[in-house]
């Protein structure tokens, strides 16, 4: 097993304007299993292909234990990739496929047969070792593309998104019986992902980028309940945070019609006269009183214990996260709040109702810089 370190890794294309990968640092502890997690072009891939050696390092070093790795050959790096799309030999049984590069490193027969063996056993493989790929499902595919890599047994597993061609249940399954795999393996694995959802569930600590630059590194709980800025509060957590800007007074922050209290240290580090303000949906509870902020339903979500409303207000302005990638989700047309209620009794579409956000789950950034306050 080994740690690995990125030292203001960078990777610029041929005539690109920007890095693809921007001044890149962190470190990676033994046994850890770390996900790069961002929206499309953000670097994550890129990020991952070069700790593989499979994308040149533009400038800054990459470390596997104590090696320095940087300009070392991909089949010197021990390490071992899992891909998107399998990668199998169609000719080959499952078997050969997963003993297929200890084959060709020269390691005798009946070590090969073994490691098969005992890999197929720990995937529940064992009764297709003599089928073709082509005989398997999604599924099964993916984990004869893991066994291929736990018999090598290298110091680093490379993940890049391998669940994104199964199907929604199956993708499911298969996350929680691979980070299941990883515990009890204890190999420093990298794994990549679009979804914040397989992030936040398989991690033990999760980066996430945005235009090659990495904006947090931190354990799921403290990244959903302290992120640093504002792109990654809108796009950890789903539904996403509600973030709108609200202007500030001497007695705190207006919601609506009430005041959110604000510390003065958070205060002195604003750079205008409005801050951002981010509330979870599930820390907005319907006003009993009327006051707070008033939002018209627009859709009302029911599912079962729970509901969630969709509605508009005109008390705040919504703040654009700067990512039309953000789940699909729209965050810049109109000024969109979502809130969870109780499924049993949800307020009808069409009416007003008055959020107010739990006391100790609000969030301020700065208007400007989109910094945490």
């Amino acid at each position: 097993m080994a740690t690995v370190t990125f030292e203001h890794a960078e990777r610029l294309y041929p005539g690109a304007e920007r890095p693809a990968v921007d001044d890149f640092n962190l470190e990676i502890g033994d046994g850890e299993f770390l996900v790069l997690v961002g929206p499309s072009g953000c670097g994550k891939s890129t990020t991952l292909r070069m700790l593989a050696g499979l994308e040149e390092v533009t400038s800054g070093s990459i470390f596997i234990g104590d090696r320095d790795v940087t300009d070392m050959p991909p089949k010197d790096r021990d390490i071992a990739m899992v891909f998107q799309n399998y990668a199998l030999y169609p000719h080959m049984s499952v078997a050969d496929n997963m003993g297929f590069a200890l084959k060709i490193a020269g390691t005798p027969k009946d070590e090969i047969r073994k490691r098969v063996e005992e890999a197929a056993k720990i995937l529940d493989l064992s009764q297709y070792l003599e089928r073709k790929p082509k005989a398997l499902s999604g599924g099964q595919r993916q984990r004869v593309a893991m066994g291929r890599a736990i018999v090598r047994s290298p110091q680093v597993f490379l993940m890049d998104e391998p669940l994104s061609n199964l199907d929604a249940k199956l993708r499911v399954q298969t996350r929680t019986q691979i980070a299941s795999l990883q515990r009890r393996l204890g190999v420093t694995t990298v794994y990549v992902t679009h979804d914040q959802v397989e992030a936040m569930t398989m991690g033990d600590r999760v980066a996430v980028l945005k235009d090659g630059v990495l904006q947090q590194v931190d354990t799921p709980r403290n990244m959903y309940d302290k992120p640093n800025n504002v792109f990654v509060a809108g796009f950890i957590g789903s539904p996403a945070m509600n973030l709108l800007s609200f202007p500030v007074d001497e007695n705190g922050v207006k919601f609506g019609t009430t005041t959110l209290p604000i510390d003065r240290d958070q205060l002195s580090r604003a750079s205008g006269k409005e801050v951002t303000v981010g509330v979870r949906p599930e820390d907005l509870t319907i006003s009993s009183d009327g006051h707070g902020l008033p939002v018209q339903v627009d859709v009302v979500e029911e599912l079962g214990a729970d509901a969630y409303i969709y509605g508009t207000t005109d008390a705040g302005h919504q703040v654009d996260v700067d990512d039309p990638d953000l789940r699909g989700e729209d965050r810049t047309t109109g000024d969109n709040i979502i809130a969870r209620t109780d499924g049993r009794r949800p307020p009808q579409r069409g009416e007003t109702v008055h959020l107010v956000p739990a006391g100790g789950h609000v969030h301020f950034f700065d208007l400007k810089t989109g910094a945490r306050l």
